[in-house]
Formats: C-alpha cells, sequence, structure tokens
C-alpha cells in the first residue's frame, strides 16, 4: 500500500467518493454544548474527520456550562466534518456545528444545503436542547432525536422524551452511545429513513 500521505487510501477508509456514488446528502450533526457531537461524527467517519477544536480557556468558563462534563478540556469552534458511505450509491456529509450560543451565526453557512439533522441530546439536560430546536424549525430542517445516554439504563422513556421536548408524533427518537459505531449508525439511519418517509409524503 503507498504510504504516501497523499494516497487515495487513508487509516480509516478510501479519501474519494466511490464512483458509484450516485447521491450524496449533506446531514447537520447537532445539540447543546458537550452533548457529544464531535464524539459521534469521529465515530462514524470512514475518513479522518475534520475537527476545529480548541481548548477551553479561562475567558470561555464564564460563557459554558461545564457542570455536566467537568473533564472537557476542548470545545470545537467551527465545525466538525466527516463522511459515510450508506450504500453502494448513497454517501453523507457530516457536519457538527458548535453547540454554544455565541457560535449560532455559524449555522447560516453550515444549514445551507442540509437535508435534515440528528439532534444529539442529553437527558440530564433535556431543557438546553430547545434553543437548537429552535433553529433547526428556523431553517425549515427536518431532524430526529438522538439521546445520547452513556449507561447501558435507560432512566428516561421516550415518551418522557417526547413530552419533555413537545415533539411532533413522527420525529424519530432513538437511544444511542456516541462513542460506539454501531449505535451511532443505527441513529443515523433513522434519521434517512425519516427524511425518506417526509420526501414521499411531499
Amino acid at each position: 500500500m503507498d504510504s504516501n500521505p497523499s494516497s487515495a487510501e487513508t487509516a480509516r477508509g478510501p479519501l474519494y467518493v466511490s464512483e458509484a456514488v450516485t447521491t450524496a446528502a449533506k446531514i447537520l450533526v447537532v445539540g447543546h454544548f458537550a452533548v457529544g457531537k464531535t464524539t459521534l461524527i469521529g465515530a462514524l467517519s470512514e475518513i479522518k474527520p475534520l475537527r476545529t477544536e480548541e481548548k477551553m480557556s479561562q475567558a470561555s468558563v464564564q460563557f459554558d456550562d461545564l457542570s455536566a462534563a467537568p473533564d472537557k478540556r476542548t470545545t470545537t469552534v467551527a465545525l466538525d466534518f466527516g463522511r459515510l458511505t450508506l450504500a453502494d450509491d448513497l454517501v453523507l456529509y457530516l457536519f457538527g456545528t458548535p453547540g454554544q450560543q455565541r457560535f449560532m451565526q455559524l449555522w447560516e453557512d453550515t444549514a445551507r444545503g442540509a437535508l435534515g439533522a440528528l439532534l444529539l441530546v442529553d437527558p440530564e439536560r433535556l431543557e438546553e436542547t430547545f434553543p437548537v430546536i429552535d433553529l433547526i424549525e428556523s431553517y425549515g430542517l427536518d431532524y430526529a432525536i438522538a439521546v445520547n445516554s452513556f449507561t447501558p439504563e435507560r432512566k428516561y422513556g421516550e415518551g418522557e422524551v417526547r413530552e419533555a421536548l413537545d415533539l411532533l408524533p413522527d420525529t424519530p427518537v432513538v437511544y444511542c452511545d456516541a462513542r460506539d459505531r454501531e449505535s451511532s449508525a443505527r441513529a443515523l439511519i433513522a434519521l434517512v429513513r425519516h427524511l425518506l418517509t417526509r420526501e414521499r409524503v411531499a
């Protein structure tokens, strides 16, 4: 195998998209601060993901609540980017957006052309999800909820999550562990199925 960094192969998979791919879709991975967006894209991407993480400084302490993630040392300041070939003819481009309010101006460019959004939520911090839902809906994007739980037991049932977030009946709610590739892939597939259903209805 060619060891040159410019080779079409990387440690994680082919650098270039297969010629068999006829459909490409842009998917946003969104959610509030420290909910696992970067982790999920890193778990799913078949190429080395592009990350724009910076070390958190004392200046960010007054803005970012670390109570739910005391060990967090970096934060996304622009976007995360990854790629996943979902079928022989379908590739997804994954764009992760910063969760902090001060970075919301980045949404306008990132959301342009997106097919839909996978919204990661922390069941212990559901109230922090409402501003993100407002943004998603303001851009007219369909979305699915991925409850990112690092514990095997579900403390909150689907009905509780739906009621707390005031979701429409057809909005998918799935549970995942953003660290696990298979679990994260199931969440993404649930979103894609939802988007395809919505497209057929439209």
